[in-house]
This record gives C-alpha cells, structure tokens and sequence, in this order.
C-alpha cells in the first residue's frame, strides 16, 4: 500500500488529516480577503504575511511524515525532519496560513477532523439555540418594562402635597435613624471595651486553669505511686501474712529431727545408729546420730519443763556427752573411735545406758501427767524390746545385730516421744 504524506492533524484527537482538493485553488488574495473581514485583523494583515512563491523559499517550517510498512494498513509517524522551506509546497504553505487565520478568529484550534468538525457544529448549534432563548426572554422582559412605563405615566397626576408629606416623613426617619446608628455605634464601642475586658478575663482563666492543670496531674502521679507502694506493701504484708500462718502450722520438732529407718538401722536426720558385719558405718555417723538423739531428748524435756535424775544431758554435736550428778561429778562421752581399746571402754556402755535411763524418766513423766501416753517398746535398766525380745544397748559381750536393734527400738521410742510433745505444742499455739 501506497505511504500518503501527512502534513497537518487534528486539533483536538491528534488524529492525521487529509486536506481536501479545494485548498489547492486557495491563493494569497483570497487569503488577504478572508483576514480583512475580522476587523482586529484588518490593520495588522499586510502583503508580507502572505506567503507567495517568491518568499517561499526564505523560511522553514516542521512537518511530520507517515510512512506504511509494506502490506500493512497502519501507518506509522517518523521524527519530524527540518527541511528547507523550498522542499514545502506553496500550497501547504497557504494551507497553514488559512488554519492559522480561522483559529485567530473562532474559539477553536484548526485543522479539525472530519468528526471533530462536526462534534463541534453541534456544540455551536445548541449554543446558538440557547442564545435565541436568551434573546427571547431579554424581549418579553424588555416589553414588560415598557408597558410598566406606560402604566406609571398614568399616575403623573398624583397629588404634589401628599408627596412632600411623604418626603417629609421620609426625612425625620432618616434623621432618627441616623441618631440611632450613632446611639448604636457607641454601644458597640461599649460593647468593644466589654468584650476587650472580657477578652482578657479569659486569658487570666485559662492561664490558671493550665497552672491548676499542671498540678492536678503532679498530685495524680503521686497519688498513682503512692498507690503502687500501697499495693506491693499490701502484696508484701500477705505473702508475710502467709508466711507466719504456715509457720505458726509449722512444727519445730517435726522440721529439725527426722527419726526413720534404713533397712535394718534406725536413722535421725539421715545419720544411721548401729553396725552389722557386712555393713560396717563409719563411727562419724555413728557420733552424729548420737549427737542428734541427745539433742532430740534434751529439747523435749525442755519442752515439757522435765528435770532428769542423777544425770544432765550435755549435746555437743558428735560429741555430746552425759553429765553423771552426784559428788564426784563425771562424764560419760557418748561417742566413740573404734579401735581394740574401744572395744574395752565401759564409759561408751555407761552413757548408752545413762542416755535409756533419761529417756525411761521421759516416759514416766509423760504417764504422771495422766495424758494416757506410752512408749511402744518397754525399757528395763539396759534393755529394751517388746514381748518378742529385748535387747541391750550395751556393746560388750553384745552382738553388732543386737546392739542395732536395741538402738532401733531406742530411735522408734524418741520419735514418738517427738510426737508426742509436737502435738501438744500445737495445741497451745491454736
């Protein structure tokens, strides 16, 4: 398909626009008589603005070029190219001139195409059609004051003196009217001077109002921390409060001494009292189990307010030993070494037994106070056992399994002992 030169689009869709056959017949005098007919064109239009085929040539203008790609129907714009004023046809020349002459004339951008022109007909005729109304309405109002007119001549004849008095009444209300406006015109000063005061009444207020702000809002955060230290000496004051309640529930005896058994040995407080052939305790624990039980017996009798005859108990950790009262005063240590000479030391037999006749006096002064108490295991001078057999707590000529029995029955006495006397102690505290 053949390319066609573009040189002009339209104004309002920027749309290519091909210019019909009858710009070619268009010529300078008839572009010359087309700019005389607008009258602010008739002065500034002179033979120079016209171009002709002499002049042509001087001047260069931009154009824009269509070219088609070979079997297509699109066309597509090149860059516009500068090109000498020579290579432009006069009648494209004229052709612009008469655009430019018809947009200086109208309200439109020129060249239009073929649809622009005629959406801009039909804008042209409805602002026409409304013009005519306007014209109509301008008419009828027109004729309706000439008719009033006509209607107010008839009425010349009114009387002259009813119109002075008219004017006369007119005036006095102008003049109290004018007194008025000055009477009020001093009310609004009055009222300027008021609202000034007024004005700065207010400032004073809001002055005071931001100080008495200011405040409030210190003496709310105090008030806020002085609350938060109320709650945590309240959250303080009940967990102490706690505290106290599960220790006044809490047994002293029952916390420090703990009497129980492992396997074949008696226990207090973990220490183990006794040995057996195949498990031979090291005589430190055996020292410290003493230690805790001579301890246990001497708090309870403090407890109970009991005083032991012929002999005081002195605890002293693992070596804790049994005060003889009498006239010559002597101690029976109530822990041991070991060793060959151990074996033949009567004093580690005399406090064992001094230490099961202290805890008979215990029993006995639990009976006289009539509670209906009593110790499980019968305790006789140096033995201790039930109907099933006793034992003594003696180690010469003793066997290991019978002296650790013997201590095992002495531990089973104490803890109930402890028992005893724990229970009572809760008792007074409730």
């Amino acid at each position: 398909m053949a390319a066609k030169a573009v040189n002009f689009f339209c104004q309002r869709c920027y749309q290519p626009v091909e210019l019909d056959v009858t710009f070619k017949g268009a010529t300078s005098a008839s572009l010359r008589a087309l700019a005389s007919t607008s009258p602010a064109e008739k002065d500034a239009s002179s033979e120079k603005d016209f171009p002709t085929h002499e002049n042509v040539s001087k001047r260069s203008i931009t154009r824009m070029r269509a070219t088609t790609t070979h079997g297509s129907e699109f066309h597509r714009l090149t860059e516009p190219d500068q090109v000498q004023m020579g290579e432009m046809s006069y009648q494209i020349k004229i052709a612009a001139h008469l655009f430019d002459i018809l947009t200086s004339q109208g309200d439109f951008d020129h060249p239009l195409c073929q649809d622009c022109a005629e959406d801009v007909c039909t804008q042209l005729s409805r602002e026409t059609e409304k013009v005519k109304e306007e014209n109509q309405h301008y008419s009828s109002y027109l004729q309706q004051l000439l008719d009033g007119d006509e209607e107010n001549d008839s009425d010349t004849d009114e009387d002259e003196t009813s119109l002075s008095e008219k004017l006369a009444k007119l005036l006095k209300e102008e003049k109290d009217l004018k007194k008025r406006v000055v009477s009020m015109d001093e009310e609004r000063k009055e009222v300027g001077r008021t609202m000034e005061k007024e004005q700065n009444e207010l400032k004073r207020l809001e002055a005071e109002e931001k100080a008495y702000l200011e405040r409030l809002s210190m003496y709310q955060y105090q008030k806020n921390e002085l609350l938060e230290q109320q709650q945590c000496t309240d959250i303080q004051l009940k967990h102490a409060q706690s505290q106290l309640e599960k220790l006044k529930k809490t047994n002293i005896f029952n916390m420090t001494f703990h009497i129980w058994h492992s396997g074949h040995f008696g226990t207090i407080n973990g220490f183990r009292l006794g040995r057996l052939p195949g498990v031979p305790v090291e005589w430190s624990e055996i020292n410290a189990a003493w230690g805790q039980a001579i301890l246990l017996l001497h708090a309870l009798a403090n407890q109970l307010s009991l005083r032991f005859e012929r002999y005081k108990l002195i605890p002293f950790g693992n070596q804790s030993y049994i005060e003889v009262l009498g006239e010559k005063k002597k101690d029976l240590p109530l822990f041991g070494t070991g060793g060959l000479k151990f074996l033949w030391n009567s004093k580690f037999d005399q406090a064992m037994v001094a230490f099961l006749d202290c805890l008979q006096q215990f029993k006995v002064g639990i009976e006289k106070a009539g509670s209906g108490f009593h110790l499980p295991y019968r305790i006789e001078k140096d033995k201790i056992g039930d109907a099933h057999g006793e034992f003594s707590v003696k180690m010469t000529l003793n066997s290991e399994e019978h002296w650790t029995k013997a201590l095992k029955f002495l531990l089973t006495n104490l803890k109930w002992g402890l028992a005893y006397v724990a229970a009572k102690y809760d008792k007074e505290q409730a």
